[in-house]
C-alpha cells in the first residue's frame, strides 16, 4: 500500500493558516520555458489540459516574449488557441505593449508583467533600469485594466540577487508599491535564485503590510535551489497569504539567472497542505500521473520528492 491508501499524510491542522489555498500553476510557462529542447505545442497543449483536469484552476500558459528571448514560447499563439476552452484560468505574460497586443487578439483576460527589485536583474532580465521597466509597464497595466483585464505584477529577486547579494526590504517594497500604485491586482513575490529563509519572509511581509499593501493582494513564489521553498511558503501562510506560485513536478528555472533551481513542487506544496488541513481543490494522484507523463516527454525523471514517493521512481 502507499501512503494515501494507508490515510497518509494524517490530517493535522495549525492555527493561523487560511482554510484554503489558490495554487497558481507555472508548471507550463516557467516549467518549459528553460528546457534546451523545444517541447512540441501538441505536448504542450496535453499538459496544461491534464493541469486541469487535476482541479487546478489557475494555469499559466505562455508567455507573449519576442521568440529570440525565449525560443521555447515561440508557439505563444498556437498554444493559447489550443487551450483557451478549457474552465480555468489561463494567464499570460506580456512583457511589453506588443505582447499586451497579442494576448488580448487572442481573449486573454489574465495577464502579468515581470519586474525586478534589483537593478542588475532589470537589466539583464529586461535591458533597463527598475524605474525604466515600471515605465515600460505602466501603459500595459493601464491598457489591460481598461479592458478588465486582470494583471499580476511578478517581482524578481525580492530574497537575494547573484549579482547584488542582499536585498534590502525597503527596495523590494518600494517596488511592491510602484506595481500596485500602477494598477496590478497582485503582486507575486519572487524569491528568484531560492535563497530566502523564513525569518526573512515574514520580515518581507511584515514590511509590505505596514507599507499599506495588502496581504490578499500578494502571492509568493519560491525556487527550492537550497531546499527552502516548502518552510518559506509556510512562513507566508503564517502571515496570512493566499495564493502560492509551484510548478508541477519542479520543473523550471530562470534563464536569466543561472543559479536558479527548479520551482517549488506543486505536488510537494499540495502533500504539505493536505497535512495542514488547507483546502486546494486538487487531485493530487492525477497530478502525479500528469508529472510523470510529462517527465517522460523530457527524458528525465521529476525532481519532486512527492512525485519520486507516489510513482515509485528511483529517488
Amino acid at each position: 500500500m502507499n501512503a494515501p491508501e494507508l490515510g497518509l499524510p494524517m490530517t493535522v491542522p495549525a492555527d493561523g493558516l487560511p482554510a484554503r489555498v489558490r495554487i497558481h500553476e507555472v508548471g507550463a510557462r516557467d516549467g518549459l520555458q528553460n528546457e534546451k529542447a523545444i517541447v512540441p505545442t501538441a505536448v504542450k497543449a496535453e499538459f496544461v489540459r491534464r493541469l486541469a483536469g487535476t482541479g487546478l484552476t489557475t494555469i499559466e500558459a505562455t508567455s507573449f516574449v519576442h521568440p529570440k528571448w525565449v525560443p521555447q514560447l515561440a508557439d505563444a499563439e498556437d498554444l493559447y488557441r489550443a487551450v483557451s476552452d478549457l474552465p480555468v484560468s489561463l494567464p499570460v505574460l506580456v512583457p511589453n505593449e506588443r505582447g499586451l497586443d497579442r494576448a488580448l487578439a487572442l481573449g486573454a483576460r489574465r495577464v502579468a508583467v515581470f519586474a525586478s527589485a534589483t537593478e542588475s536583474f532589470a537589466k539583464a532580465n529586461l535591458n533597463r533600469t527598475v524605474d525604466e521597466s515600471l515605465a515600460m509597464f505602466e501603459p500595459v497595466v493601464r491598457r489591460a485594466k481598461a479592458q478588465d483585464v486582470h494583471v499580476r505584477g511578478y517581482l524578481s529577486m525580492c530574497f537575494g540577487d547573484p549579482w547584488e547579494g542582499p536585498v534590502p526590504v525597503a527596495q523590494v517594497v518600494k517596488v511592491c508599491r510602484a506595481l500596485l500604485d500602477m494598477g496590478c491586482d497582485e503582486l507575486s513575490l519572487g524569491d528568484t535564485i531560492g535563497v530566502a529563509t523564513p525569518g526573512h519572509v515574514t520580515a518581507l511581509l511584515t514590511a509590505l503590510t505596514e507599507a499599506g499593501v495588502p496581504v490578499s493582494a500578494l502571492a509568493v513564489h519560491f525556487h527550492d535551489t537550497y531546499g527552502q521553498a516548502l518552510a518559506n511558503t509556510l512562513a507566508a501562510l503564517q502571515r496570512g497569504v493566499g495564493t502560492v506560485d509551484a510548478s508541477a513536478g519542479g520543473l523550471g528555472g530562470c534563464p536569466y539567472a543561472k543559479s536558479a533551481t527548479g520551482n517549488l513542487a506543486t505536488e510537494d506544496l499540495v502533500w504539505m497542505l493536505r497535512g495542514l488541513g488547507i483546502d486546494t481543490g486538487v487531485d493530487l494522484d492525477r497530478l502525479v500521473a500528469t508529472s510523470v507523463w510529462m517527465a517522460a516527454h523530457l527524458g528525465r525523471p521529476s525532481p519532486s520528492r512527492t512525485v519520486r514517493a507516489l510513482s515509485h521512481q528511483e529517488q
